[in-house]
């Protein structure tokens, strides 16, 4: 009769056990997910934080590399000039145009100056009268008579400019015989063109018109 309160008292300390057992793994808490290869909370709070603050960065005009550098739209960049404007709003110089003079008989016979622009020239005469001499003295100067005008006058491509010259308006034998005239577009221009002459008419007492863009405007008169 004894044995059995033995067996029963081993029965109970076994249970005892059990439960201590249970008690501590409920204690110790589900596996350590790093042990499992799983990402912890934190850190996958932390990478979702980090790409935010990445993407706000880019789209506030930051660069990937975070120094604040973004490329700039298009829009603001400096545009450069574009196209060939050499010679645009320029004053004429004398080297920047090609002179013809021809003879013309009627209504009064004198000389044509006309002035065109060189290939790939834009340029303005803004300078009514042109400066024109006949040999180096200074009674081979032409006296400006006002005549025509147009100021300033544009030459480019096509476009051209006359002036009219009388070489003589004095009566007799008097002056000398010149084949060549110098034309520039003011006086102190420092590469004035000598242009040959249709023939080598006596010149005395010179006079020449403004610049005109039309020819009926610059025939020569002594006023």
């Amino acid at each position: 009769m004894r044995s059995r309160p033995a067996t029963r008292s081993t029965r109970l300390v076994l249970a005892a056990a059990v439960v201590t057992a249970l008690a501590a793994t409920t204690a110790c808490g589900p596996e350590d997910p790093s042990e499992t290869g799983a990402a912890t909370p934190s850190t996958s709070t932390s990478s979702s934080a980090s790409a935010s603050a990445s993407t706000e960065g880019t789209e506030s005009g930051e660069s990937s590399d975070g120094k604040g550098e973004a490329e700039a739209p298009a829009g603001d960049k400096g545009t450069p000039a574009s196209g060939d404007k050499s010679g645009y709003g320029q004053s004429c110089g004398t080297n920047d145009l090609d002179f013809t003079v021809t003879w013309e008989a009627q209504p009064i016979s004198h000389y044509l100056v006309t002035a065109k622009a060189k290939s790939g020239i834009t340029c303005y005469l803004d300078v009514n009268t042109p400066s024109v001499s006949f040999g180096s003295g200074a009674d081979g100067v032409a006296s400006p008579v006002g005549q025509g005008g147009e100021d300033p006058i544009k030459l480019s491509g096509s476009s051209v400019a006359y002036a009219g010259i009388n070489v003589k308006t004095t009566e007799g034998e008097g002056g000398k015989q010149f084949e060549n005239v110098i034309i520039a577009t003011s006086e102190d221009d420092p590469n004035p063109a000598e242009v040959k002459l249709p023939d080598a008419p006596t010149v005395d007492k010179p006079i020449v018109t403004n610049w005109s863009t039309k020819r009926d405007e610059v025939i020569p008169r002594i006023v």
